[in-house]
């Protein structure tokens, strides 16, 4: 039996047929995630179809109207609230949606998620589920507008089923990728060839010597996440730090524009890229 169950609704879902691709699509066929995208429109009752309205006290755009999401709702939402059941809403005005919040979101039995577009859904269906005592989680995936929640979507249910059992190949992934238990961002990766168009490899990655390399990599992590994002360095556990740890983090936060051989070092570190960021 799938472990999560996930319904979508929008009113293009067309825009969600990515999720048929990739490690999503594979636990789907597979039947470790159990993924619905639904038409919002089907839940209309005018020949027109009609999800929209003009807005109330004026101003440019439409809003998605309640009663219409209300019905959509209410077939895909337990009559009685049950906390293992959540409505995800994509919106910018939400909370930021993080790691964190993506094994949260995948410790639930069943997501609905309902993407808001034009000026967003008629903010009574949030208020409405909500007081009810359903679970209601509006989350954003950056500070800037989309034409509408699909994207948010996507990223969410991507963030969401690849933390499911059996998903991802090797597990051990989960734990050592951007963003994981360390609170990191990931350290720069390399492949072969060891050398190309001038650029090397680090030798300690050629050494063999797994302590050596393990050290490296996590001065790395903590050198690219003080410089990109110093925020997660205040979130850190202090207690979980070690000296070495406090010393990269007090080179990188302060660095000494003299020390010409630990930039030298920091700049050979950062020689790669990972798709494990920050979804923005």
């Amino acid at each position: 039996m799938p472990e999560v169950r996930i319904d979508v609704v929008t009113i293009f879902p067309d825009y969600l047929a990515a999720l048929d691709l990739s490690l999503v699509g594979k636990a789907r066929r597979a039947g470790l995630l159990d993924l619905r995208v639904h038409d919002l429109r089907d839940w209309t009752t005018d020949r027109h179809r009609t999800v929209d309205d003009t807005p109330f006290g004026g101003g440019a755009g439409m809003v998605m109207r309640p009663d219409v999401w209300g019905r959509a709702l209410d077939d895909l939402l337990p009559t009685a609230p049950d906390p293992a059941v959540r409505l995800v809403v994509p919106t910018p005005s939400g909370r930021v949606f993080t790691q964190r919040g993506a094994e949260e979101l995948a410790s639930a039995e069943h997501l609905v998620v309902a993407c808001g577009r034009y000026e967003g859904i008629d903010a009574r269906v949030v208020e409405r589920y909500r007081a009810e005592g359903h679970p209601v989680d509006e989350l954003s995936i950056g500070d800037y507008v989309l034409n509408g929640g699909e994207v948010a979507a996507l990223v969410m249910v991507e963030a969401v089923g690849r933390l499911l059992p059996g998903v991802v190949g090797n597990p051990q992934s989960l734990v050592e990728e951007s963003h994981g238990a360390a609170g990191l961002l990931e350290y720069p990766v390399y492949t072969k060839p060891p050398s190309w168009q001038g650029l090397e490899v680090p030798d300690v990655l050629l050494s063999g010597h797994h302590a050596r390399i393990e050290r490296w990599r996590r001065d790395r992590a903590l050198e690219r996440t003080a410089r990109r994002r110093p925020d997660l360095v205040d979130a850190l556990d202090a207690e979980a730090l070690d000296a070495r740890d406090r010393e990269v983090l007090d080179r990188a936060l302060h660095p000494d524009p003299s020390d010409d051989g630990v930039r030298g070092a920091s700049h050979q570190g950062e020689g790669a890229s990972s798709a494990g960021g920050v979804a923005k």
